[in-house]
């Protein structure tokens, strides 16, 4: 398994239009092979902003580079940048590989 996880610092306040962009989104991942399953996490309010991750798991790196290269991936992210106005700063993506599986 690979997970991959942006994780996004929300101005306060944002909370409301930062879910609805996600929840209204066409991500096309359902078709993507390799894919098993996404998350979109909110944790807790740090002041001027609220942490959000998504968690996309795929099956494999191959899967998740594969991805990243197909216009599913250019379709579910055009115009990504369009709100950067509630963002503080870019996301972090961070990947990290299964090395154990209960």
């Amino acid at each position: 398994m690979y997970l991959t996880m942006n994780r996004f610092r929300v101005k306060a306040g944002q909370e409301e239009t930062f879910e609805a962009i996600w929840k209204n989104r066409d991500s096309h991942l359902p078709e993507v092979p390799g894919f098993v399953s996404f998350h979109l996490m909110k944790g807790a309010e740090k002041g001027d902003h609220v942490l959000y991750a998504s968690h996309t798991l795929w099956n494999s790196r191959a899967d998740f580079e594969n991805w990243t290269k197909s216009e599913a991936f250019r379709a579910a992210h055009r115009g990504a940048g369009s709100h950067a106005d509630i963002y503080m700063g870019p996301p972090e993506l961070e990947v990290f590989e299964s090395v154990q599986s209960v």
